[in-house]
């Protein structure tokens, strides 16, 4: 788990950002980086990471599969292995 967003990072947020707000929060990479770091968004490397910051979190994931997770607003997936995960 990391808290340094990369290109790919912010190029997935920029793209996709509408699936977790109602409007665009940010333009360019610049704004994104400073708005994931504001919200202290995370970047994990695999699915598996993505249901251990859950369970951390305390939100209840033993019902949920791995794919239902992954399709949850708050996880981007980066496309390269790793998801972005923004607690809006």
């Amino acid at each position: 788990m990391t808290y340094e967003y990369d290109e790919a990072v912010l190029q997935c947020f920029l793209e996709n950002q509408l699936q977790l707000f109602p409007e665009e929060v940010a333009e360019s990479e610049e704004e994104a980086e400073a708005f994931l770091e504001d919200c202290m968004a995370v970047v994990v490397d695999s699915a598996q990471e993505v249901l251990e910051y859950f369970e951390e979190e305390g939100i209840d994931v033993e019902e949920a599969d791995e794919e239902s997770i992954l399709e949850e607003a708050e996880v981007f997936d980066v496309g390269d292995g790793r998801y972005l995960i923004v607690e809006g």
